[in-house]
């Protein structure tokens, strides 16, 4: 039994309990993809975080409409080229994605 605890502790100090922790939005954004089509300040192929979370700062919706393109995708709110959808991505990481963009200052 003893050796059972300290496997258990062993296991949760390793991070491999099977129960999954949110990431920072820093490593979401780059585990996720978004940095191969987004930049921080610049349009890469989609449009720059500092243009997504000026568009969206005052909408109080801001977080629900994000994830909601995140996870489906969209077309037609930045220009011609579509986002794909990310539906792989779980909810608590698309809202803590969503709010780190809208987040971003300068």
């Amino acid at each position: 039994m003893k050796t059972l605890r300290i496997l258990a502790s062993v296991l949760v100090a390793w991070g491999m309990t099977g129960v999954v922790h949110a990431a920072d939005g820093d490593t979401l954004l780059k585990d996720s993809g978004c940095l191969s089509c987004h930049a921080k300040a610049e349009k890469v192929v989609g449009p720059a975080f500092l243009s997504v979370a000026d568009k969206y700062r005052s909408d109080k919706d801001a977080v629900a409409t994000l994830v909601q393109s995140i996870q489906n995708g969209s077309k037609g709110k930045w220009g011609r080229m579509p986002m794909p959808p990310h539906a792989s991505i779980s909810q608590d990481d698309l809202k803590t994605l969503a709010r780190h963009v809208l987040a971003m200052k300068p």
